[in-house]
This record gives C-alpha cells, structure tokens and sequence, in this order.
C-alpha cells in the first residue's frame, strides 16, 4: 500500500490503528524485534511504521540535507529542534523523510491516520519544527514498511506477528531500547513466553 491509497481511503480496516509486534521467530531482518504502528489497511494492503529502530541521523542532519541550514547553524536551533528524535519506519523508500504526530498541527497535506494521529510528509512541517514551533507529539520516519493485498493477514495467520490496539504514549515514547518488552508486556505476554510456545505443536 502507497502514501497516496492512504490519502483517498475512506473506511479503516481491520489493522488500522493496531501495533504489531514480531514473533520472536521472525526471519526477516528488517522486522526482528519490530513494533509497527498500522497507519492504514484495506483489501488493498497495508502501511505502517516501525517505532521502535533508531536512525543514526540527527534532525540538523536531515535540515542539511535537504539545504534548510548549514551545518555552523545547527547549533543555534531551537533545543526542541535539536533533540528531534528520527527513526528508521521501514525498508520501503528509506531516504523518504515522514513526520508521525499529534493532531494539534495540521496542514493541507496532513492525513489523519486516527483520531488523535496525523502524517505529514511535506516540508511545512519539518519547517515548523525546526523553529520549535510544531506538534506537541512527534516522530520522524525514514522510511515505512508496506503488505500486498493479503500478506499482512496471512503473516498474521502464520503466527509472525502479535497484534493489539496501539498505544499513543508508546508510540512517541522516545526510549527505543526496551520499546518492544513494553509492547509485549502491555499484552501481558514476555518474549520469553512466546519463545517457550513457539516450539510446541
């Protein structure tokens, strides 16, 4: 599922607003260890945002980047600028900059993924932050990850995913570290459990 099906969608799905959180036998690499906040799901797939993998670019990085300010400037940001945390949200479009927040800023371009929750991968956010200026809660994204029609659901089915409501503080929780125990442990489960389950029949 693209950005753009996420824009003109007009029912939610199943996974719309759901954590998912790997099995611990996930294999695929990108995934291991992964707390995916669901932006969005339809017959037509699904897209979200891993929350819980660091980005080793900073916010001044990424206004370099993109020729905001030079690089003597970064010092002089707004404190709140400066501290901006940036993750990885996924293997697909990876150079591609998204800004996860709170509803409390909004532009034309800003997609509301649930009630409390905006997308806006344009540059009038990424300004507004900048000046410390901005949402209360946010998050940028390098990146996000994507299904095709069905993959989602049959990964599900094939136990690599756990699934439950998400949580907004956890989403924009910026301690990374330990995010995926807390995911689990807000199930009630510990990855230990899960690991003595999957190897029963």
């Amino acid at each position: 599922m693209s950005l753009l099906t996420l824009k003109n969608r007009r029912e939610r799905g199943f996974f719309d607003g759901q954590f998912l959180i790997a099995m611990p036998g996930m294999e695929d690499r990108n995934f291991a260890r992964a707390v995916i906040y669901i932006c969005a799901h339809s017959d037509a797939g699904a897209m979200g945002f891993v929350i819980n993998r660091p980005q080793s670019l900073t916010f001044a990085d990424v206004l370099q980047h993109l020729d905001m300010i030079k690089p003597e400037d970064s010092i002089v940001l707004p404190k709140r600028a400066r501290e901006f945390p940036i993750q990885t949200g996924g293997p697909v479009e990876s150079g591609r900059g998204f800004v996860l927040h709170s509803d409390d800023y909004a532009s034309d371009s800003s997609i509301p993924v649930s009630d409390d929750i905006c997308l806006t991968a344009t540059l009038d956010i990424v300004r507004a932050i900048s000046k410390g200026d901005g949402p209360t809660r946010a998050t940028m994204l390098l990146g996000y990850s994507s299904w095709a029609a069905g993959q989602l659901e049959s990964e599900v089915v094939n136990n690599g995913w756990l699934t439950c409501p998400a949580n907004e503080d956890l989403i924009f929780d910026r301690s990374l570290d330990d995010k995926y125990e807390r995911a689990l442990a807000g199930m009630g489960v510990t990855a230990a459990m899960l690991s003595a389950e999957a190897g029963h029949a």
